[in-house]
């Protein structure tokens, strides 16, 4: 049984309203400050930057862009430029000087149309390989932009039958261990979730979980692939043993069910510790998990060939903090249980986990 005082808690620390509607909250890293993106009301782009300023939220700035934001990531970026890659609804991809605004630093038409989701990976001094960032949009494409370089990718999946695409609703970095490995994971509306591997610019392994899918995320980028995370529509979500690729069963994955049967917009491990994982759910409730490996994380099948096992979740703690979807969320990489999530009832705010240490 969990004991009581060592069991943690989700504490929330500061609260602001907004007038414009937040898609995403990042971190700055090596900072006590945070941008939020998002629409203003007459659908241009909004960024603020605001700092954890004692018992409030100051807003240091605030900038408005032609189009709206959708998404944002440092994680192609070193911790000293710390420039922000952004994608709007207009498709494009650009990455900002936070102190000189006026222009991007680097601009390219990434999609058709919005760009969904976007994960950076090589930007920072402990990771390995080129500064890249992964864009997926509604014309169905995923593709994959190396920074230092031009306006055209350096690797793209698109959908093989132009007749019926599927929206992509998100991607996300991993298996980054060296200088040549990368794989890529995205998910899409029909259910479908594809890895491609970024060396062999193959397929390397997809399934379908049968609901549309909202949120896909590693535990870690740089390590060899351990883990990961499939979050749905309809209270569901999924994490894959990414260690063993069986060749005819693939990856063996857990299941779990929220009971408020709200959609789950995504899933945030905690950068300290890649076994806690943060679900945002779309009844503005926070849960927080953690994962239990199995005994033996590989059997011999009867074909004699390596089967990964999949482990147990197991929920930890879990806080209501609005009745609209918790849209986006952000770990501190800095300050353990330190977070930042914006939600659609156009409130941004400021939490903390407790007793991390002791899980």
């Amino acid at each position: 049984m969990l004991d009581t005082q060592a069991k943690p808690q989700i504490l929330e620390h500061l609260t602001k309203s907004l007038t414009v509607t937040i898609y995403e909250t990042k971190w700055i890293p090596s900072s006590a400050r945070f941008v939020a993106l998002g629409s203003f009301a007459r659908n241009t782009g909004c960024l603020q930057i605001y700092e954890l300023d004692g018992a409030e939220l100051k807003l240091l700035k605030e900038v408005e862009k032609p189009t709206a934001f959708k998404c944002g990531s440092f994680g192609a970026s070193s911790l000293v430029d710390r420039r922000l890659a952004t994608g709007n609804f207009g498709g494009q991809l650009q990455i900002w000087d936070l102190e000189h605004m006026q222009a991007p630093v680097f601009e390219a038409q990434a999609h058709a149309s919005i760009i969904n989701a976007m994960d950076g990976c090589g930007g920072q001094a402990k990771g390995y390989g080129a500064p890249e960032i992964a864009t997926c949009g509604r014309d169905g494409c995923v593709r994959v932009w190396d920074v230092r370089q031009g306006d055209a990718p350096v690797a793209a999946f698109e959908p093989a039958d132009s007749d019926n695409i599927r929206d992509c609703w998100c991607v996300a970095f991993g298996n980054s261990f060296n200088d040549s490995e990368r794989c890529v994971v995205a998910g899409y509306d029909n259910g479908d979730v594809k890895m491609f591997d970024l060396r062999t610019n193959k397929i390397r392994w997809e399934a379908n979980v049968k609901n549309g899918v909202c949120g896909v995320q590693f535990d870690r980028k740089d390590i060899e692939m351990n883990k990961f995370m499939v979050t749905c529509l309809e209270s569901q979500f999924h994490c894959f043993d990414a260690r063993t690729q069986h060749p005819k069963k693939g990856f063996s994955s857990v299941t779990e069910n929220l009971a408020s049967g709200a959609t789950v917009w995504g899933a945030h491990h905690l950068p300290q510790n890649r076994e806690i994982c943060l679900v945002g759910s779309g009844d503005g409730t926070l849960y927080l998990y953690k994962y239990h490996y199995p005994d033996q994380r590989k059997v011999k099948d009867h074909e004699g060939l390596d089967l990964g096992v999949a482990g147990s979740m197991e929920l930890l703690a879990s806080r209501n903090f609005s009745t609209q979807p918790i849209a986006c969320f952000d770990w501190s990489p800095d300050k353990e249980g330190l977070f930042v999530c914006g939600a659609f009832d156009q409130t941004i705010r400021v939490g903390i986990c407790t007793k991390l240490t002791k899980q």
